[in-house]
């Protein structure tokens, strides 16, 4: 086997796990370390298969103390969804195995296959993806499993929003207080949870932005059932701190272009939007870091501070 870097390297008990779920006569070849996660560590392995050629597997493995906490969890729950979206419609990577109390391996792991295509997050070209990722999540949102997973978890409480320097308090003051009102009635929904254009693959032709296609929604692991206001939330933040305010309302629009249904009132509407947009004020850090090593280095974190006080003021002068 042959690193492609040493962070690459797969660790000894989790390399003989994979070997275990490979074909007759097939071998790893090659590693290497993906980048842009926060919660695991990934790697692409390629495998020599028996008649000479190669294929790509992915390993998701859960190192950090912290997150190993919730490890079983999410992959037990990553699993699940995997097994269940083949034939829905939604690409998603298949599931070759799984070890979410880390019993074979070093670490709690998933070894899924790779799907082609590559995260988009620059400005180029938005205007054609903000509909494809509409279309796409209202297909997630169409999936009825047999048995529903976990309720969603809200991600932020009145008490734990961190107001940015500089920002309109009069505004977050009122935000505050929309999500320390009850939650209102919903209908439940199949819900990715963390699908945003990071977790999302796409095919783009060179030069024909608008010939773009989705090939894959990855990342699995916080699948829930919930309303599908919270999806499209979590969706138009990501949207509106990458692109600026405005792509997250686009978005929401987009989303009901598609065929989504959102909750009827308005103060349920404002309720979700900004729920999931206060829960981002407590990791612009991290976000803001990881957008910059994919390569949008301008998104300093005072840049996406000053993106998410701009849209959540949007949200209160428009629905508030």
């Amino acid at each position: 086997m042959t690193n492609h870097d040493k962070a690459a390297a797969v660790r000894p008990l989790t390399l003989a796990w994979v070997r275990r779920h490979l074909e007759v006569g097939e071998r790893i070849v090659r590693t290497e370390a993906l980048h842009g996660g926060i919660t695991a560590e990934m790697r692409r392995l390629t495998i020599g298969t028996r008649d000479g050629g190669t294929r790509d597997l992915v390993l998701r493995s859960f190192v950090d103390p912290f997150y190993v906490e919730h490890a079983e969890d999410w992959l037990t729950r990553e699993a699940g969804a995997l097994t269940l979206l083949p034939g829905t419609g939604v690409p998603a990577p298949g599931l070759v195995a799984v070890d979410p109390t880390a019993a074979h391996c070093e670490y709690p792991s998933l070894l899924m296959s790779h799907l082609a295509g590559r995260t988009v997050l620059d400005d180029e070209g938005l205007e054609t993806r903000v509909p494809l990722l509409a279309r796409q999540l209202v297909a997630i949102h169409a999936v009825r499993p047999a048995e529903r997973p976990r309720k969603y978890v809200a991600l932020t409480t009145a008490d734990t929003v961190v107001i940015p320097k500089g920002a309109d308090t009069t505004a977050w003051a009122a935000a505050i207080d929309v999500i320390s009102q009850p939650v209102p009635p919903y209908e439940g929904r199949f819900l990715h949870r963390d699908f945003q254009p990071g977790n999302v693959l796409f095919d783009v032709p060179p030069g024909r932005s608008a010939g773009a296609r989705i090939t894959g929604v990855v990342d699995w692991a916080a699948t829930s059932w919930g309303p599908a206001d919270l999806d499209v939330a979590h969706c138009s933040v990501n949207l509106a701190l990458l692109h600026g305010p405005a792509w997250g309302l686009r978005f929401t629009e987009a989303y009901e272009e598609a065929g989504g249904m959102l909750a009827a009132a308005t103060s349920e509407r404002l309720y979700w939007q900004v729920r999931d947009g206060l829960a981002s004020s407590e990791e612009v850090q991290f976000v803001a870091q990881q957008w910059r090593e994919a390569g949008r280095t301008e998104l300093t974190t005072r840049a996406v501070e000053e993106r998410l006080d701009a849209y959540v003021t949007t949200l209160m002068d428009t629905l508030g």
